[in-house]
């Protein structure tokens, strides 16, 4: 692990501002305590950016060193089950006031940005994900119900995700953001059906072209928006967060069009526990950009009059495990991966799948999986839940 090039004698810093320790102290986190959870200060500055950039200033100053956490999944877990991130989202107002305006007065999804995604995050290198990841290179939620490791784990989702969409051999399945091609390859291989997969990502589309070959599966590189053609099913794994709320009614409504009167829609996606206004600014400017949370009642309004409800499963749980599992895959490949990446990058890294790790175990996080259908269906669903009774 990555040494702080910081100086490591808290004591010697000034004391922390009141607003700080008061507001900390709801959630159980002491500045420069001995607690795993608790932070160290290296750097007084950080005071500053945490009061007047908020989550932004956080992470920031975490990346370079000026501040560190033993647990940081811990850390951020107590921040978040009392909501103190929220709090702290509203400091340095000019900044979150654009936050907002931002979200409402652009469309930070249109086609023009669709790609811009994959630039900053998916096409970073094959290699981190490659090392992070199963065998399948699925960056979505396992299901652990039965599972004892990661590859079981996704295994079972990938199969869970195929027998709740019924997937019978010659079907035409379309995947609307298709990853490094995992599921397509599982749903070719294992169900005999055939896929047409898209994704915004470069890397993802020669990766999932190479791991498909010789299977029914083509890959694309396509913004939804602008498919074409009819399928028996369709699946959306891990990409419904990019979408954004202004543009819900053009996705359902494309995903009603190219899908057969009797067929299925499969939405799996991380859900907020509340309809927020803005995305964290620290995710927004390191992670994902343009990316929206959707909640419930975001969900449910966007596909009323297009589609029926006919399951709505929620394991959000299971993502606190899931990236638990990619953060011990990933430290355990730091040595081979440091050649080509920094030390920022490393805490960049930590700091994401942490913070990320705190926000389902908090249960501010939720993992949907929607199984959808039209009015006009003639089929009778029952609910998939592998597992469940064994």
């Amino acid at each position: 692990m990555p040494k702080t090039t910081m100086n490591p004698f808290v004591a010697q810093q000034p004391a922390p501002p009141e607003t700080l320790v008061r507001l900390l102290g709801k959630t159980g986190v002491t500045i420069n305590g001995d607690a795993p959870w608790d932070i160290k200060v290296y750097d007084e500055t950080v005071y500053r950016d945490v009061l007047t950039r908020g989550t932004l200033g956080l992470g920031q100053a975490y990346i370079e060193g000026r501040w560190d956490c033993s647990r940081l999944d811990e850390f951020f877990t107590r921040m978040m089950r009392a909501d103190i991130d929220e709090e702290m989202g509203g400091w340095g107002k000019l900044q979150l006031l654009g936050d907002i305006l931002r979200h409402a007065l652009f469309n930070l999804q249109a086609p023009e940005r669709a790609f811009q995604v994959a630039q900053l995050h998916y096409d970073i290198g094959n290699d981190v994900f490659e090392a992070m990841l199963d065998s399948s290179m699925s960056y979505s939620c396992a299901y652990w119900e039965n599972a004892h490791t990661l590859e079981e784990a996704q295994t079972h989702k990938l199969d869970m995700i195929c027998r709740k969409l019924d997937l019978q051999p010659g079907e035409h399945v379309l995947e609307i953001g298709c990853g490094w091609g995992g599921l397509a390859k599982h749903m070719a291989q294992h169900y005999q059906v055939n896929v047409l997969g898209i994704t915004v990502s470069v890397e993802q589309q020669a990766m999932a072209k190479e791991r498909c070959a010789g299977l029914s599966v083509d890959i694309q590189l396509l913004d939804y928006r602008k498919l074409q053609g009819q399928f028996d099913k369709i699946v959306s794994v891990g990409m419904f967060e990019h979408v954004g709320p202004k543009n819900y009614p053009i996705y359902f409504a494309t995903v009603h069009r190219l899908l057969k009167d009797n067929g299925l829609f499969l939405l799996h996606t991380i859900g907020n526990h509340k309809t927020a206004l803005y995305t964290d600014a620290w995710i927004d400017r390191y992670i994902f950009p343009n990316g929206k949370l959707p909640s419930a009642s975001e969900v449910s309004n966007a596909i009323e009059k297009k589609f029926l409800i006919e399951d709505w499963h929620n394991f959000g749980p299971d993502y606190d495990r899931t990236l638990m599992a990619w953060w011990d895959k990933f430290s355990r490949a730091w040595p081979e991966l440091q050649f080509k990446y920094d030390e920022s990058f490393y805490r960049m890294w930590k700091y994401y799948l942490m913070c990320c790790a705190g926000y389902f175990r908090s249960r501010q996080g939720q993992l949907w999986q929607l199984v959808l259908s039209k009015r006009q269906s003639n089929r009778i669903y029952r609910s998939i839940r592998p597992g469940a009774n064994s």
